[in-house]
Order: C-alpha cells, then sequence, then structure tokens
C-alpha cells in the first residue's frame, strides 16, 4: 500500500509499504477514506520530536471503512465507517476508568522510553514517534487500529467524511483548551494561533459563553477565519505589541483566560522579541516558548493559562509571573473520547463548522510531500491539508 513516511528532518516520501495485519483480537483494519495533516505533524517534519525512525508511517488524524475485524471482535463489523481518535486506549487501566485517555497506562508499546522521558507514560499515539509506542499512522491507504473496541467510533448514519473527520483530534483539542478556560459566561479570551486548533478553541470559546474573543496571528487567512468562526477582536502579531493590545481590550486587566494553540514552533513577530525569533528559527531547531511566555504575560492575575499547542521537552518560562500573580496552568494531549459524543451533536445539530478551514484536497497521497510543505511555510492559503485516498 501507499503511505506518507518520514525518512528524515524536512524529509517526507510516499513510499510502497506492507498492508498492515491483525495482531490481535480487538484490532481493526480500516481502510482509509480521509486523513489530514495536522500542525503536529511538522513538529516531525521539522525534527522536533525525538525517536523517529526512517520509514514511519505518518498521521494521526484519519478515518475510513472497517475490512477487517480481529477474532471474536464485535464493536464494530466490517463495512462499518469509524472515526479513529489519534490516542490509543485500553480501557481497563485506573486513568481510562477516569476518563483520562490521553494518558492511558497500558497502550503504550514503549512505555519505559516515554517514562524516563515525562516520569510516567502517555498513552500510544499513532503516527507520533517511537516515543508513543511506534504505531503507524493514517496518512496511508489502510491502517491497523489496536484496541479498537474502545476508543473508535460509528460514524453516524448521514454524516459525511469531512463532517466527522476533525473529530480525530483538532475539534476535541480546540475544545478541551476552551474547557480548560472553565468559561462560566462574559470572560475575556485570549487565543494564539488561529490555525486549526485555534479556529476550533474560538469556536468552543463562543459556544461555552465568552463575550471577548481575542485571535492572535499574522496570516490573512487565518485572521479571517478566525472572524467566520466568532473571534470579536484581531491582533496581528507583527503589527502591534500583543501584551499591550490586550491590556487595552481588557481596559488593563488581562485576560481572565489565554490559550496556546501553537505550541513548541512559535514565532514572535513585533518588536525585538521579533528579531530574536527570526534569528532563531534559521540557526536552530529547539522548541521556542514565545506564545507560552506573551500567554503567561497577558493573562490577568488568578489567571488560567491553557496549552493545548504541544512541546516535547524542557522550557524556559517566567515561573516568578505564575507564582506571582497565582495562575493556573492547564495542559495535555486531548482526552478524545471524553469528547465525541458531545462533538458529534454540535455537529448535527449545525453549531461548530467543520469544514471550512479546509483549503487543500488530494485523493493521491504523493501529492502528500508536496503539500507538507506547502501547509508548513503557509503558501497558496494553505490552513488545512485533507486527502481521500481511497
Amino acid at each position: 500500500m501507499k503511505a506518507l513516511c518520514w525518512h528524515g528532518r524536512n524529509d517526507i516520501r510516499c513510499d510502497t509499504v506492507p498492508d498492515p495485519q491483525i495482531e490481535d483480537s480487538r484490532d481493526v483494519i480500516i481502510k482509509v477514506t480521509s486523513c489530514a495533516i495536522c500542525g503536529s505533524d511538522l513538529h516531525l517534519m521539522d525534527g522536533l520530536m525525538p525517536t523517529m525512525e526512517s520509514g514511519d508511517v505518518l498521521g494521526h488524524e484519519f478515518m475510513g471503512e472497517v475490512v477487517e475485524v480481529g477474532q471474536g471482535f464485535t464493536k464494530f463489523k466490517k463495512g462499518d465507517r469509524i472515526v479513529v481518535p489519534f490516542n490509543i486506549n485500553c480501557g481497563e487501566c485506573r486513568q481510562c476508568k477516569l476518563g483520562n485517555w490521553s494518558v492511558c497506562q497500558r497502550s503504550n508499546r514503549n512505555a519505559e522510553m516515554a517514562a524516563a522521558m515525562f516520569g510516567y507514560t502517555t498513552a500510544g499515539l499513532f503516527g507520533y514517534s517511537h516515543l508513543t509506542g511506534g504505531y503507524a499512522g493514517g496518512q496511508a491507504e489502510y491502517v491497523r487500529v489496536p484496541m479498537a473496541d474502545v476508543a473508535p467510533m460509528k460514524v453516524p448514519d448521514g454524516m459525511d467524511d469531512e463532517s466527522a473527520l476533525f473529530l480525530t483530534d483538532i475539534l476535541p483539542t480546540g475544545w478541551q483548551g476552551a474547557e480548560h478556560c472553565e468559561i462560566q459566561g462574559g470572560e475575556t479570551i485570549a487565543i494564539w494561533g488561529a490555525g486549526p486548533v485555534g479556529f476550533f478553541a474560538i469556536q468552543s470559546a463562543k459556544l461555552m459563553g465568552a463575550e471577548r474573543i481575542i485571535a492572535i496571528d499574522t496570516v490573512p487567512e487565518r485572521l479571517e477565519l478566525a472572524r467566520k468562526a466568532g473571534a470579536t477582536d484581531i491582533i496581528d502579531f507583527e503589527k502591534e505589541d500583543v501584551f499591550e493590545r490586550i491590556k487595552e481590550i481588557s481596559r488593563g486587566e488581562g485576560a481572565d483566560a489565554v490559550i496556546d494553540c501553537v505550541g513548541m514552533e512559535a514565532t514572535a513577530g513585533h518588536g525585538i522579541a521579533g528579531v530574536v525569533s527570526a534569528i532563531q528559527e534559521k540557526l536552530t531547531a529547539t522548541e521556542r516558548p514565545y506564545v507560552l511566555t506573551e500567554a503567561i504575560k497577558a493573562v490577568r492575575p488568578c489567571g488560567i493559562v491553557s496549552i493545548p499547542g504541544v512541546y516535547g521537552g524542557p522550557l524556559p518560562i517566567n515561573m516568578g509571573s505564575v507564582v506571582q500573580k497565582g495562575l493556573t496552568l492547564k495542559s495535555g494531549q486531548t482526552h478524545v473520547k471524553r469528547y465525541l459524543e458531545t462533538l458529534t451533536e454540535l455537529i448535527q445539530q449545525g453549531k461548530l463548522d467543520v469544514t471550512s478551514l479546509i483549503t487543500h484536497r488530494s485523493t493521491n497521497l504523493a501529492d502528500g510531500p508536496d503539500l507538507y510543505k506547502t501547509f508548513r511555510d503557509k503558501k497558496d492559503g494553505c490552513v488545512k491539508v485533507v486527502f481521500h485516498p481511497n
């Protein structure tokens, strides 16, 4: 079969790889009908995640049709269309029973490696390095889905692929990012990054009752999407001082909560920070804490900093500000399964726009290497790439 594979920094190829096989009675094999490139995949492309190996199949946003099931498997049957959350869940460990699906204690085949890095293991993830289990991803024609009796969900009748695809990651990620802000109604929420996760975080904050939603980005297409999603205020970080503008909007108090939808590859634009950012991006591939630093600075005392953006290692941040201002930090990979039913209902009710962000589509995985570069470089108005390989 064809699949998009990692072969080193900035080296993504469409390879012919072996078809997946059933390995356990809880497995299913799906024929992928839709998959997407996620912003988190760019961290892999740019060489920022350790333990990637040449030939690893990429992709953690995917769905498709069940074509084979393990012996005795009953949750799905051949022909069912399913969405597959990016984290793999056993359903039996204490964390799964608590609903903390992203830190399942049993699904990571390389749990000792993850524990050495983070203290405790994460869940197994599709297509996201051997640190998270080394599972083949979904930017492929077929995928083996382990422990498929727990996290995956059958697509409701009448729901097309593009309405369901983002349930696998970016929609629940944006929702969880907003949920972490503990919105009660009337708050001012500042959101760094108006890409796909930011697009859904804006919609989520609006549905939860935020009064002012500040979107911070510089890409024109993304700023326009932010307005469409419900942002009440727009800050172009290359043209304005973000902190001063947020102070102005919030009458000097700071945002009630902030959401970092950017993560480890943040870019600073205005003033001296922009100069430092430009130099660092040319010289090194290390993680950059600019957004997180700005968010901690701009949130009001006793406010919340929500971090759905991905970080992979140590960062220098102003813990003095966190402590002295009494801030709460909330983060983590998304507990996708926790939100599937709620978000599916909101999509069916027309309360979430889930397709406007798709700018590039392809039926051929061979287009993948070029589309990865288009997405990374934000060329051709690219906001989101979706493949329909079968």
